[in-house]
């Protein structure tokens, strides 16, 4: 996922990579059945086991969900053991509900099968995997809710020794953002697309499209529209595999993401550059970083005045590898006057 917020996702290599090709000619065959073609019998199966995977989760029980794991993937536990700590204080005291479950059955794929397949129901929903080893797997989609950031949280899964459904995969992420779900943003997109403001629509038709995709390898009808909107009002030159090019003052700065955050509470723009030489030496003089990255801040909206209406402020960092040389958030209305926080 693009954005730059935390997302748990563990999923050991080993057993399967996942891509997010949707609605590619299928590779090898393989069956799929949704929750109301399963019988009761592998329904109630595959919903006790996300049931009880969920409230080890909510409990914080991390030898509980490694006993419930393939051994394979629970020799390499660290990130699942992560994921669960991070979930905790999040699902804490949450309704917890299985939303939805797939029954995925790639027992007959010869090994080595470059890419597997599913598609289920009507509409059709569509699972898409790359080297994943024969075997019969499920996806259980799962809602923690009645908190006030409710999780959605999807377990793969797969029949291990005795029939026993263990699990392979956790991805977590939230249902809402600041108190909306993407239905919401989506809604807003819209609204910001009919009105030409490319910036603000495509920026929150990535909102929207992570926030209703429970799971990367998962697409829908419903989902396909949502790119293809997104994908008509992308602005040119923003987000490609090279620099965007803003040009503030007398100098050009090389954007390399322009995203979200709600770091600080509030629907900010976020906005990372890599300065060149003369810029970086600048950036060790407090004052003259200030001023650098204010110039990039209110170049970005003097070209996209949109901007002002749809976010609360901006957070610019100007880095050099893994890290920022310097990092300054603003509200919109401080980019040209003179309020505003500090650096960070």
């Amino acid at each position: 996922m693009p954005r730059r917020v935390t997302i748990a996702r563990c999923l050991l290599s080993a057993l399967f990579v996942i891509s997010s090709g949707a609605f590619a000619p299928r590779t090898y065959g393989a069956s799929c059945l949704t929750q109301a073609q399963m019988t009761p019998a592998q329904r109630d199966a595959l919903a006790n086991a996300a049931r009880t995977l969920a409230h080890q989760m909510q409990a914080g029980d991390i030898q509980g969900v490694q006993a419930n794991t393939l051994p394979a993937v629970a020799a390499d536990f660290s990130g699942i053991a992560a994921s669960i700590q991070s979930q905790k204080p999040l699902l804490q005291n949450a309704a917890i509900t299985v939303d939805n479950i797939y029954l995925l059955d790639a027992a007959s794929d010869p090994a080595g099968s470059p890419r597997t397949d599913f598609y289920c129901g009507q509409p059709v929903v569509s699972l898409n995997f790359t080297n994943l080893p024969p075997g019969i797997y499920a996806l259980a989609i799962v809602h923690a809710t009645g908190v006030q950031q409710p999780q959605q949280i999807s377990f793969m899964l797969a029949k291990g020794a005795q029939e026993r459904w263990m699990l392979a995969g956790l991805f977590s992420k939230p249902m809402t953002e600041l108190g909306h779900d993407g239905l919401w943003y989506w809604t807003s997109a819209r609204k910001y697309a009919q009105g030409n403001m490319k910036w603000d629509a495509w920026l929150y038709y990535r909102v929207a499209s992570f926030l209703l995709s429970p799971i990367d390898l998962l697409s829908s009808a419903n989902l396909e529209k949502l790119q293809q909107e997104r994908n008509k009002v992308r602005p040119e030159g923003l987000a490609g595999s090279t620099p965007y090019s803003l040009k503030a003052q007398d100098a050009t700065y090389a954007l390399t993401a322009v995203d979200t955050t709600t770091t600080f509470g509030a629907l900010d723009l976020d906005v990372h550059y890599t300065p060149d030489a003369a810029q970086t030496a600048a950036l060790r003089d407090p004052p003259l970083a200030r001023k650098q990255v204010l110039d990039v801040m209110s170049a970005l909206l003097e070209q996209h005045p949109e901007l002002q209406q749809a976010f609360h402020g901006m957070w610019v960092h100007a880095d050099q590898g893994n890290g920022s040389l310097f990092a300054l958030e603003l509200p919109m209305a401080g980019i040209n006057g003179s309020g505003g926080a500090g650096s960070h």
